[in-house]
């Protein structure tokens, strides 16, 4: 049986005080707090170090997409500062993506630390069918999604974040192991915002995923606990 996807906290906010206290109010109830562009600008390096302080872990959500050895050395760095996951652009290529793992790999080897999940950016969840031939691509999001996925796991990595719609075909083409990270979660009567591609948590879990990132709809709250719990007991099965 499969068990329960695990939510992640998305941390969407410039404050380092408002992180922190998301972080304090929220790490009884989920485990990892992703850590996006805009905090990560904000605050810096330490930000990582306070959330892992407070018992919590990190998603560093950068979306890395540059040359291959740039790209290695970011995902090297951030390893050593002791996240649990972190992402790259799959549209940047297999050898980036290759280059990345190996670079992790071997930091994890020289210094003796757990190895981070390595995940894939697929299509973004804020664009459609239509968003993608004015970019050069003729495929469906989905069809995009699944070939740059077979990339992410050609090159090594876990898995890919992609959007609940592709979730059914992920699972069916790459099996139970290929980890699955779902942003664009809406529950039901929250508005979409700027996603496009979204299911209710409960939709998402059903079609296959790993883990839920969730910001706004908890986040934005007047008790983020109890929305969040309300969330996990959407999700049984």
């Amino acid at each position: 049986m499969k068990r329960k996807p695990e939510i992640i906290i998305a941390l969407d906010t410039s404050s380092s005080s408002r992180a922190l206290d998301l972080v304090r109010t929220l790490k009884g109830v989920a485990r990892l707090f992703k850590v996006g562009l805009e905090l990560y600008t904000a605050a810096g390096p330490s930000i990582l170090r306070d959330i892992r302080g407070l018992g919590a872990e990190v998603f560093l959500d950068l979306k890395l997409h540059d040359i291959p050895n740039t790209v290695a050395r970011a995902c090297r760095e951030a390893t050593r500062l002791g996240v649990a996951m972190i992402d790259l652009h799959l549209s940047g290529g297999a050898a980036m993506a290759r280059r990345a793992v190996d670079e992790v790999e071997a930091v994890c080897t020289l210094n003796q630390i757990r190895r981070p999940v390595m995940l894939g950016i697929t299509v973004l969840t804020s664009l459609g069918d239509e968003s993608l031939p004015p970019l050069g691509i003729q495929r469906t999001a989905e069809e995009q999604v699944l070939a740059l996925a077979a990339i992410g796991k050609e090159a090594g990595l876990d898995g890919v974040v992609a959007s609940p719609r592709e979730l059914a075909a992920l699972r069916s083409r790459f099996g139970p192991d290929f980890l699955l990270v779902t942003p664009g979660i809406r529950p039901e009567g929250s508005p979409a915002d700027d996603q496009i591609r979204t299911l209710t948590p409960r939709e998402a879990a059903q079609a296959g995923a790993d883990y839920l990132v969730i910001g706004r709809p908890v986040t934005g709250a007047e008790d983020p606990p109890a929305v969040a719990r309300e969330i996990q007991r959407s999700l049984l099965l």
